[in-house]
C-alpha cells in the first residue's frame, strides 16, 4: 500500500497509472466524492500490494533497504537489477510488502441523546472488523454503587459477529464533568465500592462483557493509594470471571507530575495490576485551546517512552484522535470553541475554499488555513494517512500493545486501510 501526496496539476488519472493501478479502486478506497477535484496536499492510499519508491540524491539499494527494513539483494532480486549497479535519481523502485505483526485495537463510541444515530452505529459496523474491543461509553458510577447505563442498542451484537471483545468502559462522569467526590466516595467507601462491583459483574454477564475498563479522571492526590487498591480488588473479582481488566491514563511524562489529570494515576502500580491501559496521548490541541496538533508525534513519543520506563511496553495502547479541530482566528482566550472536524471533512474545506495543505514535519500532522465566507480567518489541524503512519511506525517501535481510537462516528477511511498494512488485528 502506498501513500501518495497530490502535487500541483495532478490527476486521479495521472496518479492511478503512475501506481499501475485504476482511477476506481483508488476512489473506493479513500472514498472520494468528487473525483475531479483534489486538494493539492492531500494524501492518498493507493490500495497496491507493496509499495513504490522514487530514488533520491545519495541513495543505494542498501540505504534504500535500511528505510523500509529490507535487505538490498531482495530489492535487487524483486526489481531484477544488478545489486551493484548505482541507482539513478527519478529511478522507481517496487517495496515488496513486509511481515506484520499482530496489533490490537480499540474504538471507543459515545451514542449521546435519547437515541443510537444511525450513522454511529453504522460506523461500529464498519470498524468492527479491524478492532479487538469495542467500548461502549460509558457506564457511569452512581454515589450509592449503582451504574447509569449508556445505550447499547446493537452494539453487543456488532462486537459478537465480529470477534470483538465488548469492554464495559466505567466512569466518574457527574452531570457530565468528571468528579473528584464522587471518586472518593468510590475509592473510599467500602459499601459503596462492593455494591458498585456487584453491579458491574451483574451488569457485564447481562451485555456480554469481557473486558471492564476504568476510565476514572481527575482524582484527588490524596485518593492514588485508594484507586491503587480498588484496581487490586477489582483484579481479584473478575479474574473469576475469566475477564480483563484495564485502566485509561492521563497522559504524564514522570510519577509526580502536578495537575489535576494527572496526580490520581499512578503508571507504575497500573503496569503491575491490570492487564493493558489506555494512555490517553491526544489533545494538545484542543477545543477551547489555541489551534495546535491534536496529538503531535513529539510530545505523544515523550509520554510513551515514559510509560515504557515504568510498565511493560506489551500492556501499552496509545490513544490516537480520529478527528482535528477548526479554529475560528484570532484565537481569544475563553472566547469561541473549535468545531470537530473528521479528516473527511477537513480535506472537503481545504478543496471547497481552494487552499494548499501542508504539514508539519515537526508534528507529523497535516494544517491548512482558509478564510470562509464571512471574511473570518480560519486554522485546521486534522489527521492523514502521513500522521497515522508516523504513529504506527511509533508503535512498532516501542512494542506498544496497539492503539486505542478515540472516537468511531467520524470518517476515517485511510485510517482502517493503514491498520491491515502495518499490523494483524488481534481478535480475543
Amino acid at each position: 500500500m502506498q501513500i501518495h501526496v497530490v502535487q500541483q496539476g495532478q490527476s486521479l488519472f495521472g496518479i492511478a497509472n503512475a501506481y499501475n493501478t485504476s482511477v476506481n479502486d483508488i476512489v473506493e478506497a479513500n472514498k472520494i466524492s468528487d473525483p475531479s477535484k483534489l486538494a493539492v496536499g492531500q494524501t492518498l492510499v493507493i490500495p497496491i500490494i507493496g509499495s513504490f519508491y522514487w530514488v533520491q540524491p545519495g541513495d543505494s539499494l542498501w540505504s534504500v533497504g535500511q528505510k523500509f527494513n529490507v535487505s538490498y539483494q531482495t530489492l535487487a532480486q524483486v526489481n531484477r537489477i544488478p545489486a551493484t549497479t548505482p541507482l539513478t535519481v527519478g529511478q522507481r523502485l517496487y517495496i515488496p510488502q513486509r511481515p506484520k505483526r499482530k496489533a490490537e485495537f480499540n474504538g471507543y463510541v459515545e451514542p449521546l441523546g435519547e437515541t443510537v444515530s444511525p450513522e454511529i452505529e453504522q460506523s461500529a459496523r464498519e470498524a468492527a472488523p479491524y478492532l479487538t474491543y469495542l467500548a461502549p461509553f460509558s457506564f457511569e458510577i452512581q454515589r450509592d454503587g449503582t451504574l447509569k447505563e449508556p445505550l447499547l442498542n446493537n452494539f453487543p451484537a456488532i462486537a459478537n459477529a465480529n470477534d470483538v471483545t465488548l469492554m464495559m468502559v466505567i466512569t466518574n462522569l457527574e452531570n457530565d464533568q468528571f468528579s473528584d467526590e464522587l471518586g472518593r466516595i468510590v475509592l473510599t467507601n467500602l459499601d459503596v465500592q462492593n455494591k458498585l462491583l456487584d453491579n458491574i459483574v451483574k451488569t457485564a454477564k447481562k451485555y456480554g462483557f469481557r473486558d471492564i475498563h476504568f476510565d476514572m479522571e481527575y482524582l484527588r492526590p490524596q485518593d492514588k493509594n485508594a484507586y491503587n487498591g480498588f484496581l487490586r480488588k477489582a483484579k481479584q473479582r473478575f479474574k473469576k470471571e475469566g475477564w480483563l481488566l484495564s485502566t485509561a491514563l492521563a497522559p504524564k511524562t514522570s510519577a509526580d507530575q502536578k495537575g489535576k489529570w494527572y496526580e490520581g494515576h499512578d503508571y507504575k502500580t497500573h503496569g503491575e495490576i491490570v492487564d493493558f491501559v489506555v494512555i490517553m496521548t491526544y489533545e494538545w490541541g484542543y477545543s477551547g485551546g489555541p489551534p495546535r496538533s491534536v496529538s503531535p508525534i513529539g510530545p505523544v513519543r515523550e509520554v510513551l517512552e515514559y510509560a515504557i520506563s515504568e510498565m511493560p511496553s506489551s500492556k501499552i495502547m496509545m490513544g490516537q484522535n480520529l478527528y482535528g479541530y477548526d479554529w475560528t482566528l484570532p484565537y481569544v482566550e475563553g472566547g469561541k470553541y473549535a468545531k470537530a472536524v473528521s479528516p473527511q471533512r477537513a480535506i472537503e474545506l481545504a478543496k471547497k475554499y481552494n487552499v494548499p495543505i501542508q504539514y508539519s514535519m515537526k508534528d507529523q500532522a497535516p494544517h491548512f488555513n482558509y478564510k470562509d465566507e464571512n471574511g473570518k480567518e480560519h486554522k485546521v489541524w486534522f489527521e492523514d494517512a502521513r500522521s497515522i503512519q508516523a504513529k504506527f511506525d511509533l508503535v512498532k517501535e516501542l512494542g506498544l500493545r496497539g492503539v486505542s481510537y478515540w472516537k468511531l462516528g467520524l470518517a476515517f477511511p485511510q485510517n482502517w486501510l493503514l491498520i491491515t498494512e502495518n499490523f494483524q488485528v488481534a481478535k480475543n
